[in-house]
């Protein structure tokens, strides 16, 4: 089988994004396979967190498309942008990605808080439940937000560096729970610095200055 003719699970074309006039993004286009992880690498300041941003629909870009179809997105950044001082718990944290497939003024059914306990087991942070957010370390807090993505049981998962700065056992519980997540069907696509991640992946998109330079094929 040619790999044009694996099924997408988003399609960009022609991406440009600009920060004071300067290209992060310079005319990208890639195809990201679905039910497959997609990593995307490069040197700092290639322009791959704006891309995954893009592809998130977090950021617009100047010009250019994404193309999802009807499937669902949950966007993991590397950093919370929630205050010390809000006072929120880690639960609470993980229960916003159940929100996303409800609304947060309706109630979690059982099913829906069956789901984040077993995302919050798969990172293993069921113990700090309770526990302030704004509290945990910079490991834990990105556990806690890549639980909170688990819970969204989305079509595609977009993970900015999800195992950055987490010692060994921390980063394997996230590698496994990105394997856990392909198994389920899902479409994984993670910026990464990770040999062993980047070696999971079934393709990998190369940038450097805003542009691809390499796009293995996926495997088949």
């Amino acid at each position: 089988m040619d790999a044009v003719t694996l099924p997408s699970a988003l399609t960009a074309t022609g991406l440009r994004v600009a920060f004071d006039g300067v290209e992060a993004l310079a005319g990208v286009d890639l195809t990201v396979p679905a039910g497959r992880i997609t990593a995307i690498v490069g040197p700092n300041g290639a322009g791959k967190s704006t891309l995954l941003e893009v592809l998130a629909g977090a950021r617009t870009p100047s010009a250019g498309r994404v193309e999802a179809g009807a499937r669902t997105r949950a966007f993991v950044p590397q950093r919370a942008a929630v205050s010390e001082h809000l006072p929120v718990t880690v639960r609470e944290i993980v229960s916003v990605g159940a929100w996303g497939r409800v609304g947060a003024i309706r109630r979690l059914c059982p099913a829906l808080r069956d789901d984040i306990d077993v995302a919050m087991r798969q990172l293993d942070i069921t113990a700090l439940a309770r526990t302030p957010f704004g509290s945990l370390s910079g490991g834990q807090r990105q556990r806690a937000l890549l639980a909170q993505g688990l819970a969204r049981r989305a079509d595609v998962l977009l993970l900015d560096e999800p195992t950055t700065g987490l010692d060994a056992a921390s980063a394997e519980l996230n590698r496994r729970a990105i394997a856990a997540e392909i198994a389920r069907g899902a479409t994984v696509v993670c910026v990464s610095h990770d040999d062993r991640l980047i070696a999971q992946a079934d393709q990998v998109i190369a940038l450097a200055d805003g542009r691809v330079t390499r796009a293995s094929a996926p495997a088949r």
